[in-house]
Parts: structure tokens; C-alpha cells; sequence
């Protein structure tokens, strides 16, 4: 489709849902995931590959190696919203764009100015004790004295608010409206 043939149809309309993923963000230089470029076609120093890491009993069993990946190659604090992100902040700010379905893990769509995200798969920014469920920031993981992300109250592991693989979106979100 044409630039020109799809501002014609964002001008004719004012309830527009944009759903989207990873090829959002790689002009902010977060790698998608299957591409040629792609996190699960690049090589690692890793033992393991990225669909093996990020995978919820690597995540139980290996919960160094996950985190050194999650934080090495996941991760990526200091990312900017490109132009996409901007131009669909726009469009909500303007009333044309309702909200955004993302795939997307990075929090991009929320620093470009958008408010009505629905995040299918979670957010790095979001972080959970697996015991209390104390929540915790990006930075706390970042900044963590160890490898791993301890909760501060009650010791138990730190998770990411991320759907790994053998996990369920959810159900909140599949519901919305």
C-alpha cells in the first residue's frame, strides 16, 4: 500500500486501532525477533539459543543464564521512540486513533505519548516478586547488585512482567474491548 493511499484512508476515518509488533521498534534499533537480522538468527555467546532462553522453564532453571541474556540482549533502556511510534501518538492525540494493540515489550508506544496501549505480551518495564508479587521498575532489574533480581521484602525471585514461551497472555487484556 502507498503512503498516499494510506493517508487517504486515516483522513476518511476516526476510529482506527492500530495492532502491531517487533518491526515497529527496529527503526529504534531493537532487533525483531525472525527476521534475517533477528534476535533468534543472530549468534551469541550463549550456550543456549534465544527461543531455548526465553522460555518459562529455562526461566525457572536457569535463571542466571536467563537473566544474562534478558538484561545483555532484551533489554534496552535507552531506546527512543522512532517516527512510527510518534506519528501513532499523533493520531490518538488528534482523536483518530483509539488505541494501540502491541506485541511489543519495549514501553515505546507509552514514551512516544500514547495512552491507550494494550501490551499482548507484557512489559520489561513491569517486574514482579514470583512470592509477594511487590512490583519493581526497569531500573531495579538494571541496577540489581546481582545477576538475578531479588525482591527486597521478601527474597524470592524477581520476574519480568513479560510472556515467556509455555505462558498465557493475559486473559485481561484478551477480554478488553
Amino acid at each position: 500500500m502507498s503512503y498516499l493511499k494510506l493517508e487517504k484512508i486515516i483522513d476518511k476515518n476516526h476510529n482506527i486501532v492500530f495492532f502491531g509488533g517487533a518491526g515497529v521498534s527496529t527503526e529504534s534499533n531493537i532487533p525483531d525477533f525472525r527476521s534475517e537480522n533477528g534476535l533468534y538468527n543472530t549468534k551469541y555467546r550463549f550456550k543456549y539459543s534465544p527461543e531455548v532462553m526465553l522460555n518459562y522453564r529455562f526461566f525457572i532453571e536457569h535463571t542466571e543464564e536467563f537473566y544474562k541474556f534478558y538484561k545483555e540482549r532484551v533489554l534496552f533502556p535507552n531506546a527512543s521512540p522512532n517516527n512510527a511510534h510518534l506519528a501513532l501518538a499523533r493520531l490518538e492525540a488528534s482523536g483518530k486513533l483509539k488505541g494501540v494493540i502491541t506485541q511489543n515489550i519495549d514501553g515505546l508506544h507509552q514514551k512516544a505519548g500514547s495512552k491507550n496501549v494494550q501490551e499482548l505480551h507484557g512489559s520489561v518495564h513491569r517486574n514482579y516478586c514470583t512470592k509477594c508479587n511487590k512490583h519493581y521498575d526497569l531500573n531495579y532489574i538494571i541496577n540489581s547488585p546481582n545477576i538475578i533480581p531479588y525482591c527486597n521484602e521478601c527474597n524470592s525471585l524477581v520476574k519480568p512482567d513479560v510472556v515467556l514461551y509455555e505462558e498465557a497472555l493475559d486473559n485481561e487484556i484478551i477480554k478488553m474491548q
